[in-house]
């Protein structure tokens, strides 16, 4: 059973993978690329301070930080206990897959695809009664964990584990969040 997930988890990245062409690349270069995201994230703790101030604000980054951290922490657990190559890394696949980026750590499962889900995930929890098409906030997951199958650094799986993570530990922390907020938060 497990053969056939990850038989079908490569020829999904071969399919995926293979979509990209030269011409693009660059441009999926720039999106996988964190400090790029600067602008979105800075105007969206500008709308954020906007809508709920700046002492909820602070609270929220710091729990934002916390959960970045766990996150975190536990991709890595996953990848140092999984070791599962990357595509970029795969002798079965790397030559004859796109390879645009090359990473030496391991794939299994996406850090970048986690981390993005957990925030957006808190995030859209935290501030959904204060705008209402919040729900485009996951898109940025979404186009930023796809760069990582385009460049050949991690297989759909790692994504979709990433994303299943994510989901879990942003909607945990907003409970704690939610929990501590009128004792500890008030405002």
């Amino acid at each position: 059973m497990l053969e056939k997930i990850q038989e079908l988890d490569t020829s999904l990245l071969i399919y995926l993978n293979g979509l990209g062409s030269e011409k693009y690349d660059q441009f999926w270069l720039i999106i996988t690329s964190q400090l790029n995201w600067t602008p979105l994230f800075l105007l969206m703790f500008y709308l954020i301070y906007k809508k709920i101030g700046g002492k909820q604000t602070l609270y929220v980054l710091l729990f934002i930080a916390v959960l970045l951290a766990f996150t975190d922490q536990t991709t890595n657990l996953f990848k140092y206990t999984f070791q599962r190559l990357r595509p970029c890394n795969n002798p079965d696949i790397n030559s004859i897959i796109r390879v645009v980026q090359v990473r030496k750590s391991y794939s299994f499962f996406s850090g970048h695809a986690a981390n993005t889900m957990a925030v957006a995930t808190f995030l859209y929890f935290v501030l959904k009664r204060y705008f209402k098409y919040l729900g485009f906030l996951f898109l940025w997951p979404l186009i930023f964990a796809y760069s990582r199958i385009y460049l050949g650094l991690h297989y759909p799986g790692d994504i979709l584990t990433g994303y299943f993570f994510g989901a879990i530990f942003g909607s945990l922390l907003y409970l704690v969040y939610r929990k501590l907020k009128p004792q500890y938060f008030p405002g």
